[in-house]
């Protein structure tokens, strides 16, 4: 069956596709086998280098610390860049042309800045300007930079999320009498998110990870930042970029897996719950409060009528 991407390959073309993954996956092997050898080389396999892992001190002192302030961070950055990110993105479409270029200027500015040069920023306005202690303060500038970078981010993606939806949802709802404000909440933004859903799950796993940039500019005991710590107490440095990878691959893998089941139950909830009526199909006229006939009380001369009066 043919779709719109490609058209269903053929003898030749599934010989050859076979063909590109023995090839593709015994040139992953090859690789593998020759990282492995070299960290052999460079004795970096040996046990005493990945013996700290299989200890509670190494996660309850360095590794799950950081992975919290990871994920603390990432979560307040979340938290407030989802709800921003959405009314700057409903203001870019606004009527006023003051609102849709104020909101067009904010979003193009801080997205057209380097996350790590708004974390910096951030942290020498806390400095100059604030009283926050110096051990809130990279937790603070890392949220900050995040928010204003992803919020810029999640304002086009909800944009372009809500001017997908076809224009005779819009049409329709002012036809029963919305307002445009009602419009946008009750209709547009709630079809909007099934769709928007994979583009902001995306965006959220890339806060999970540019959190580690806090870690390494500001000094902020994240994950990346404990890494380096339990490196140089245990002198493992490879093994711990190893470690601390595969926790990364881990978080994001939960979340992108409770996306994919979250976008899967909306799209069940909103298919319709009706049954596509055959030719052949017997209808109860109880369960729809009426009665099939060639006339009678309360109808026309044929077809389905409703009983008006109530039952003896």
């Amino acid at each position: 069956m043919s779709s719109v991407l490609y058209d269903t390959p053929g003898p030749r073309a599934k010989r050859r596709n076979v063909l590109l993954s023995i090839v593709f996956t015994v040139l992953l092997l090859l690789l593998l086998w020759w990282v492995w050898q070299k960290m052999d080389d460079k004795n970096q396999l040996e046990w005493n280098l990945w013996e700290p892992f299989t200890t509670s001190e190494a996660w309850t002192t360095y590794l799950l610390p950081g992975l919290g302030d990871t994920l603390k961070a990432a979560a307040i950055s979340m938290v407030i860049a989802l709800p921003l990110g959405a009314v700057f993105g409903i203001a870019r479409m606004s009527d006023h042309a003051w609102v849709r270029g104020a909101a067009g200027t904010v979003v193009e500015f801080f997205r057209a800045i380097p996350v790590l040069l708004l974390m910096l920023f951030a942290n020498e306005f806390y400095v100059r300007s604030t009283d926050i202690s110096s051990e809130q303060r990279p937790l603070y500038a890392v949220v900050t930079g995040l928010v204003l970078y992803n919020a810029s981010v999640l304002a086009e993606v909800v944009r372009a999320g809500i001017l997908s939806l076809p224009r005779g949802q819009t049409e329709a709802a002012y036809a029963v009498g919305l307002r445009k404000g009602q419009t946008m909440t009750s209709i547009l933004l709630p079809q909007a998110v099934t769709a928007m859903l994979p583009a902001i799950v995306s965006q959220l796993v890339v806060i999970v990870k540019d959190t580690a940039l806090g870690g390494v500019m500001l000094g902020f005991t994240e994950l990346l930042n404990a890494r380096s710590t339990l490196a140089a107490n245990y002198a493992n440095v490879i093994p711990s970029f190893i470690v601390v990878g595969i926790i990364y691959i881990i978080v994001n893998f939960l979340l992108t897996s409770f996306a994919s089941w979250l976008e899967q139950r909306l799209r069940r909830s909103k298919k319709s719950t009706g049954a596509v009526l055959g030719e052949d199909t017997e209808i109860n006229p109880a369960a729809v409060g009426g009665t099939f006939g060639t006339g009678g009380e309360g109808g026309g001369p044929s077809g389905f009528t409703f009983n008006d009066k109530p039952p003896r």
